[in-house]
């Protein structure tokens, strides 16, 4: 809206010829057109990477500013961002900082590349989502069948809903993973795992898993999980991915599969 690119532009505006300062990217619910009247405005604010460090090494990340100077309720969401940052994000991001790129806009920039880095950030190539596939029904089986049925087994209350959350989380991110669709955070996997084409039953078995998992209700999500995109994955492979992307991230320098 026209009150939210006006706040843009001042915000630009203010912090155009600070020390180190090389863009600013609009981000969000703006940048993508879904604002509301009230909408803050999220950016990410581009640095060098001599400012990068020096404002994280006192905890700097993110912060706020211009709180109703442009508009009533309005601020300036902002999140630092470096050239180091966004090469390794093009790289690694999990899916959270990938998703916060779809959509972005350059709003102003003295760094060269940097449209280019954005929407590589905020894309994968298809056998990187392949990959996450497999691994996510590697989670999916290893919290279905092994973890929730030791729960049932003991009467171990925390296990049960600790198998089933980590359950219910793999199918959705597999079945967002088959649609090519990012994950923002979890409070948008209800509304994505209903959204996402999926093959029939899977979303009231999902459901049910969240609900009330039990051996039962875990079972048949994992059916018809397996029968769409467990193919490719043999038992072996299972507990090998599964080992890899949970017991081992901190060896490969990464996170575990639940955050990719």
């Amino acid at each position: 809206m026209e009150h939210q690119e006006r706040a843009l532009a001042a915000y630009v505006d203010s912090v155009r010829g600070e020390p180190g300062a090389l863009g600013v990217v609009l981000v969000g619910s703006v940048a993508q057109g879904r604002e509301r009247e009230d909408s803050d405005v999220d950016v990410y604010f581009v640095v060098d990477d001599e400012r990068f460090e020096a404002e994280t090494a006192r905890g700097r990340f993110a912060w706020v500013e211009r709180r109703d100077a442009d508009y009533p309720g309005s601020y300036i969401d902002i999140k630092l961002a470096s050239p180091t940052y966004l090469r390794t994000a093009v790289e690694r991001a999990d899916d959270p900082t990938r998703a916060s790129f779809l959509g972005a806009r350059v709003a102003w920039s003295e760094l060269p590349g940097l449209d280019e880095a954005v929407a590589q950030i905020a894309g994968l190539p298809g056998e990187v989502w392949d990959e996450r596939i497999r691994s996510h029904v590697a989670q999916a089986r290893l919290h279905g069948d092994y973890f929730l049925r030791q729960a049932t087994e003991r009467g171990d209350e925390f296990l049960r809903r600790h198998a089933g959350l980590h359950l219910a989380l793999a199918a959705a991110r597999a079945a967002l993973a088959a649609n090519r669709i990012m994950l923002p955070g979890p409070k948008y996997i209800s509304k994505l795992v209903r959204a996402a084409s999926t093959p029939d039953g899977f979303v009231t078995a999902w459901q049910s898993v969240v609900d009330d998992p039990d051996t039962a209700s875990g079972a048949e999500l994992l059916r018809i999980l397996d029968a769409w995109l467990g193919h490719s994955l043999s038992a072996d492979e299972t507990l090998s991915t599964f080992i890899r992307d949970n017991e081992l991230h901190w060896l490969r320098g990464g996170v575990p599969a639940e955050f990719w």
